[in-house]
């Protein structure tokens, strides 16, 4: 396992600590880098002299979790081509170069290695489970090279290295909370995968239920790609809970669902509030099997905005009529424009340059207005909560006033005082 032995800088506070490929599935998240220290001074090996520049993505196109991440990568192939269609950046063509993490965090810190150190590319793209993007962080951190993830987590983490622009945990988890809670929900059960961001999903959860007098009436884990949810949605029908809070990922989701829906349990009854279940997740279960439950996410197909009607419009031409776009799919495709649009602020492909220009770089996405707050790397977002209907498609039926500044470290919420991942 790849370790990292430099301080991380600015504003950013980090605990290092070692990882083993065993302990990554279950380790917590929580990262903090040191206040008092300056940027790495070194240079990845990136040529940025010629008039093409390379970037990589990883992404898992084989494994349990390829149902969702291989549609990710489409997203960042589209808008590669489009940068490159409108002239590049600094006016040098991009050549992707991408790699499969093949479901495993160590895939991912090995491809990570390569794209960095050999094809010496300028930034990556991608990540998808938290336990890939740790594996990858510290290769990152030692090379002072730049990572763009892309995927809601579940915050407790800042590096200079990373630009997180999926939503952390004030902008998804605690948003779905409150929605529940105004719907009068009193009880939940947890569900989800046995690795990073359920686990630490849940801990916020359960200190958010115990501050909002909210009883949890059953925890479970279950491993990834695992199919046997039986035992899980008896315990589930039997607790009685008014809700489920869903932090189950991957292909696992199908049998989740199916087992629910067989138990004779509906959105009706006990809505299911699903953290990881988009468009492509829907086609993936059948529509038929999940109208009615809850999604929370950023971003919806369905959003009625000219960005995001030009993103569908563009994504289907690229990759089919018939195909959904969704929210990780959205983050990843933001996440290109967004490096970008640095890279240009700064005139440079420079990491050092990148991270001291970053503060503000605002971008009108296809979710809506998203700008970079160079404290923590990460962006505004807008919280939306989704219901999901018979023609697959998940339907905003709440959202935040406006864009919710990130708070990785839960700093505005006292219940969350000592909460690590």
């Amino acid at each position: 396992m790849f370790g990292s032995s430099k301080s991380s800088s600015g504003p950013f506070r980090r605990t290092l600590a070692l990882a083993t490929a065993a302990t990554l599935l279950a380790a917590g998240c929580g990262s903090r880098a040191g206040d008092d220290t300056a940027y790495a001074s070194q240079e990845g090996c990136a040529d940025t002299s010629g008039e093409t520049v390379k970037v990589g993505a990883i992404n898992s196109l084989s494994g349990g979790l390829a149902v969702s991440e291989s549609v990710i990568r489409d997203a960042i192939v589209l808008a590669v081509e489009q940068v490159n269609a409108s002239g590049g950046v600094l006016g040098k063509q991009l050549d992707l170069i991408g790699e499969d993490g093949a479901s495993e965090p160590t895939v991912f810190a090995e491809k990570a290695q390569k794209l960095v150190q050999s094809d010496c590319v300028a930034v990556v793209f991608g990540g998808y489970t938290s336990a890939s993007r740790k594996a990858m962080l510290p290769v990152f951190e030692d090379a002072n090279a730049l990572l763009y993830y892309g995927q809601q987590y579940e915050g407790l983490e800042s590096s200079p290295n990373i630009f997180y622009t999926g939503a952390t945990t004030n902008q998804q988890i605690i948003p779905s909370l409150d929605y529940l809670k105004q719907q009068g929900v009193q009880s939940l059960y947890l569900v989800g995968s046995d690795y990073v961001f359920p686990r630490t999903s849940n801990a916020i959860v359960k200190a958010y239920a115990e501050a909002n007098g909210i009883e949890i009436k059953g925890e479970d884990y279950t491993p990834l790609g695992s199919t046997d949810f039986s035992t899980i949605v008896n315990k589930i029908r039997t607790a009685d809970a008014d809700a489920v809070f869903n932090v189950v990922v991957g292909d696992s989701l199908v049998a989740f669902f199916r087992e629910y829906r067989a138990a004779g349990l509906t959105a009706d009854a006990m809505p299911v509030m699903s953290m990881c279940v988009g468009e492509e997740e829907v086609r993936s279960i059948g529509p038929d099997t999940l109208v009615g439950q809850l999604s929370s996410w950023n971003y919806y197909q369905t959003l009625d905005t000219p960005q995001n009607t030009q993103f569908v419009a563009d994504f289907k031409a690229r990759f089919g009529a018939d195909r959904v776009t969704s929210d990780p799919m959205e983050s990843a495709y933001t996440a290109v424009m967004l490096w970008k649009a640095n890279v240009e602020k700064a005139n440079s492909f420079g990491v050092a340059d990148i991270q001291a220009t970053a503060d503000g770089v605002t971008l009108d996405a296809p979710e809506g207005t998203v700008t970079i707050d160079a404290e923590n790397h990460h962006v505004t977002k807008t919280a939306r909560i989704g219901r999901v209907a018979d023609d697959g498609l998940i339907y905003q039926i709440w959202a935040s006033p406006a864009p919710i500044e990130p708070d990785p470290y839960l700093d505005g919420y006292p219940w969350a005082e000592g909460i690590t991942g």
